[in-house]
């Protein structure tokens, strides 16, 4: 029997970060919710953090809870009623040729390559640019809940890699890092379609993207993924017609 499963949020302590520079929205401060001890977060316990708005990094497990702001929101794909754009299946069409296999995470020289290309080219000054091994692992490598690494190769060349979650009712995008030197790619597009694919494969309701900030351009594809959810005021909820929909 495994204990652990059947663990309650209510065994679960939470604490406040200190504020620190907001990575999305210049000259604001941000604050994080915490969700501790990190081996008591299992894929049960993950699963229903990520329904009130939880994300990880990681082993750490957190989400936004700014003073005076409130512009982060957990969105998710509805993937039973998701019916790709023209723009996305063109996306789909155009990097059809690449190969998709899944991996445990796994600490691969390639990959670190790939990572740091992409950090240098896309967040030159999003303070990942210069992550050391470690801080790479530490990131990407550490999981106390179902997570698998998918490798997508193009003629055996690597051109992309995704880590992933698996929650009991969807999938929980958590990174993906791309070759940045390809021209007129979509493969940002083409992974999210590709995990929500994977989603009606496994039987899964929901893609979790994380985050949508609307006065963020980085956060701006997440949009255009339809219907979106969105969770506001503790209930998820379309977001369509609303003061903050995409």
């Amino acid at each position: 029997m495994n204990l652990l499963h059947d663990i309650p949020l209510s065994a679960l302590q939470f604490y406040l970060t200190a504020p620190y520079p907001c990575s999305y929205l210049p000259d604001r401060l941000a604050r994080s919710q915490v969700a501790t001890p990190s081996f008591m977060i299992t894929t049960p316990v993950y699963s229903e953090l990520v329904r009130r708005g939880f994300r990880r990094s990681g082993t750490f497990t957190y989400r936004p809870r700014c003073d005076d702001c409130r512009a982060c929101v957990p969105v998710r794909v509805e993937v039973k009623s998701f019916a790709p754009k023209r723009t996305q299946r063109r996306a789909w069409q155009h990097h059809s040729g690449m190969i998709a296999s899944l991996h445990e995470l796994t600490d691969n020289e390639e990959y670190f390559t790939l990572y740091q290309r992409y950090q240098k080219a896309r967040h030159r000054d999003g303070g990942m640019e210069n992550d050391s091994r470690e801080q790479y692992r530490n990131f990407l490598l550490q999981s106390h809940v179902d997570s698998i690494l998918v490798e997508f190769r193009e003629q055996d060349v690597l051109r992309m890699v995704s880590l992933i979650d698996i929650l009991e009712d969807g999938l929980s995008s958590v990174y993906t890092f791309f070759d940045p030197d390809v021209a007129h790619s979509s493969f940002g597009t083409y992974n999210v379609l590709w995990q929500i694919e994977l989603c009606r494969e496994l039987q899964l309701d929901y893609l979790y993207l994380g985050y949508w900030i609307k006065e963020s351009a980085k956060m701006a594809y997440k949009a255009n993924f339809r219907p979106l959810q969105g969770l506001i005021n503790g209930e998820w909820q379309p977001l369509s017609g609303q003061d903050n929909t995409p």
